[in-house]
């Protein structure tokens, strides 16, 4: 029910605070954000899904739970593979690294994922990026789509830089201070906006292909 009602505060406060956001609301419809609660399997698949397509993230994420087996995609259970095991799963030698980093830290207690969500943003930001191949925009991620943290903007994210640049009318890339500037009127629900930006981008897809 708190998180119905927040995401209904959230929808009010950016109607109201910007016009462009508020068409972008009233296109998409309904925010249908999940909530990913295992955060463990949240941040191997970002480390899986950075730099591919989401259609091969997918495939390969479905040969990992194939390969690790009824135990789960845990921390305990991953430990007992080898990168050139997770190679058969089609993850590449470096990810497979990453992900190993990932769970001796997890596994040694270095990362306490449990008790992280105590934490403010940039702590966690800060506590995330000790493993290798997390960097800023996967601790958002993680915020965003883990934690649900409510204001957080992932202005490296293409995909937000790519919806504001077509729907504020900019003629490049949003840079720093520009997409801040407008995420300022986005606050405190950075994240929502930013999650209207994503689904902004498949929105108009669908009408351009109806068009045609």
């Amino acid at each position: 029910m708190a998180k119905r009602l927040q995401i209904e505060a959230a929808i009010a406060h950016l109607r109201g605070a910007d016009p462009i956001m508020a068409e972008i609301i009233e296109d998409v419809g309904p925010c249908t954000m999940r909530q990913e609660k295992d955060r463990f399997r949240m941040l191997v698949r970002s480390i899986i899904s950075q730099q591919i397509s989401t259609g091969a993230a997918r495939s390969i994420r479905m040969r990992l739970d194939e390969l690790v087996g009824p135990d789960g995609l845990t921390a305990d259970n991953l430990a007992r593979f080898s990168v050139d095991q997770l190679r058969t799963a089609g993850i590449s030698a470096q990810k497979g690294k990453y992900l190993q980093d990932l769970t001796t830290k997890v596994v040694d207690g270095e990362l306490k994922l449990q008790r992280i969500g105590r934490f403010s943003d940039a702590e966690i930001i800060d506590q995330l990026t000790i493993v290798k191949g997390i960097g800023k925009w996967t601790a958002q991620m993680f915020l965003i789509f883990s934690l649900g943290r409510l204001d957080v903007y992932p202005h490296d994210d293409l995909g937000v830089r790519s919806a504001i640049k077509k729907r504020y009318g900019l003629d490049d890339l949003p840079d720093h201070s520009t997409g801040h500037a407008i995420a300022a009127k986005w606050r405190p629900f950075a994240s929502i906006a930013s999650w209207y930006c994503w689904q902004s981008l498949d929105h108009d897809k669908r009408v351009a292909a109806d068009g045609q």
